[in-house]
């Protein structure tokens, strides 16, 4: 077989940044998607989003800016000034190195040309170099691939390593790219590769599974150690509504203000994950000794919801609370007696070698109930009631609140778990508090006493694979330390700098990865922004550092609210 070119990644990135229509993209990649299959390999589709590791592998390439330029400054023999002077103009390094390469006084006579291997392998092995001498290795790889590679190969190659590659593709287009190449006849195969891949979280195992035909895709399942994406509720307005959606009777369960955690237990490991895949098994220790504790099984995978409470009082606490636990990497003893936190258990998805996701939810709770030991303000299974009537539901849903917690789950009980947001499967009823969960894609720098610091922020919207802008919000982070929890505009320039894609003054591009919730008085047409909406009096309400881009608001979500 003969060996795949880089080259042929980099014609397929031009291809795809030079068209914003989501159809042509779809359709140029399948194209390549089936040369891919003949000359690639499977794990090879990770450098479609400017990867070299599953999207469930926390782990980064870990090259900076500097580090960067330090990289073709070597690699091109150019002094390290004269791309800081030019990076300032075009704030794109990839730009700066294709033209760099193109300037080159001297091309070597014996530069070999890139293969995607040699490109991939070399980058993937950044991701695991540690230990002294770590900045001088990386620098080595980089400039190695970077010396080896024509302009437009050293543009992408500098944008992978930056995890920028700015084509416009998300995992939607990759999803509707496989559908269309090996299952052009067959729509229904979109939802099931979605499925495959909210278990595997991983785009080879999906690719690799269509390229050998649609049974295999029954093989993909859960496996513990492995994160995946959760079922997530939909919106119900009351208990009238919620019975709609979920049927009667139903499962109603508290909803904790608290954040989300998937458990795993595999060898004997426990091991912690976010919604947004992250490993935060280190960050709460006592979590995992409770779970060591109080949990009899071998193996399994469990959803739950952590929740903090006061140490004095034994209140629960809001989300901001204890958001500075998930952050916290380092001296987090003292934090475990000051911001202490109870686990409720509200599903399992793996068994003892078996996937439960198949279950009947109240076969699923069966397990709960057999395998977790109730310990108060340790561990517990979430409180539950299975009722048909709405007056016990409405009960249940006002105790919810008056004990502090923020509403209630709605359950169909005989359903399996269906990861993602699904009507049918499960509701959450809360109060009307008007906040949207919303991701920063752009900020300004403030002026004065907030001189230095990023304090006015674009937030935007969903709608497929683009997110789209709804306003503008200055106002409900903290200017100096002091609440408990609450995040401050010095702590989320620190936390936005490094997404930074592209400045314009007093403007700066970010890129879409910090979700915060949003409170707002209403919804109002706006040609403003590209949403066709605007927030009337927004205030970020908390830093949600537990969410996901995948989780934030869409544009039909927020069309609903204005009807």
């Amino acid at each position: 077989m003969k060996e795949m070119m880089y080259s042929e990644f980099v014609e397929l990135y031009e291809s795809l940044a030079a068209t914003s229509k989501r159809l042509e993209k779809v359709a140029i990649m399948a194209v390549f998607l089936k040369k891919l299959k003949e000359k690639g390999k499977s794990e090879w589709i990770f450098l479609l989003k400017g990867r070299v590791i599953p999207e469930y592998d926390s782990r980064e390439i870990g090259i900076s800016g500097q580090l960067t330029i330090k990289a073709i400054a070597k690699a091109l023999g150019i002094p390290q000034e004269t791309i800081v002077e030019r990076y300032k103009k075009v704030g794109d390094l990839g730009v700066i190195a294709q033209e760099l390469t193109e300037k080159k006084k001297q091309v070597t006579l014996f530069s070999k040309k890139l293969s995607v291997s040699n490109v991939f392998e070399n980058i993937k092995k950044l991701v695991s170099i540690e230990g002294k001498g770590t900045v001088d290795k990386k620098m080595s790889l980089i400039a190695e691939i970077i010396g080896d590679a024509s302009p437009n190969e050293a543009k992408y190659i500098v944008r992978t390593l930056l995890s920028d590659l700015r084509i416009g593709v998300a995992d939607g287009i990759i999803r509707d790219s496989i559908s269309l190449a090996f299952f052009p006849d067959e729509p229904e195969m979109n939802t099931k590769i979605q499925e495959s891949y909210d278990l595997a979280n991983d785009f080879s195992i999906v690719f690799q599974a269509a390229i050998k035909g649609k049974e295999e895709f029954k093989k993909i399942t859960v496996t513990p150690g492995k994160p995946i994406n959760v079922m997530l509720a939909v919106k119900a307005k009351d208990i009238d509504e919620a019975f709609e959606i979920c049927g009667k009777p139903a499962a109603f369960e508290y909803k904790y203000d608290g954040f989300r955690l998937t458990i795993h237990k595999y060898h004997g490991e426990i091991t912690l994950f976010t919604r947004r895949l992250e490993n935060v098994s280190i960050q709460f220790p006592d979590v995992v000794k409770a779970i060591k504790e109080n949990i009899k099984a071998d193996s399994f995978i469990l959803d739950a919801e952590v929740v903090g409470y006061d140490p004095k009082t034994k209140k629960y606490l809001p989300f901001q609370a204890i958001s500075q636990r998930i952050k916290r990497k380092y001296y987090i003893e003292k934090l475990l007696s000051q911001l202490p936190v109870e686990l409720n258990i509200f599903d399992v998805l793996y068994y003892n070698g078996q996937s439960t996701l198949e279950l009947k939810f109240i076969d699923r709770r069966k397990i709960i109930e057999k395998i977790v030991s109730t310990r108060r303000l340790i561990i517990r299974p979430a409180k539950q009631i299975v009722t048909s009537d709405v007056k016990k539901a409405q009960e249940f849903y006002e105790e919810s609140l008056e004990i502090g917690e923020e509403g209630v789950m709605i359950k169909k009980i005989d359903a399996p778990y269906q990861q993602g947001r699904k009507v049918g499967y499960m509701a959450k009823l809360k109060p009307e508090l008007k906040d949207l969960d919303l991701v920063i894609v752009g900020a300004e720098y403030g002026s004065g006493k907030r001189g230095g610091w990023l304090t006015s922020y674009i937030v935007a919207c969903k709608n497929q694979d683009e997110f789209l802008e709804i306003g503008k919000v200055s106002s409900g982070l903290k200017e100096i330390e002091g609440q408990e929890g609450a995040t401050t505009y010095e702590e989320m320039t620190r936390l936005l700098k490094p997404l930074i894609e592209e400045e314009k003054g007093n403007y700066v591009k970010i890129k879409p990865k910090i979700v915060v919730s949003v409170t707002y008085q209403n919804i109002q047409k706006s040609p403003s922004y590209s949403s066709g909406y605007a927030l009337r009096f927004p205030r970020i309400a908390t830093y949600r550092p537990d969410k996901g881009i995948k989780e934030i608001e869409s544009l039909k979500d927020i069309e609903k609210l204005t009807v």
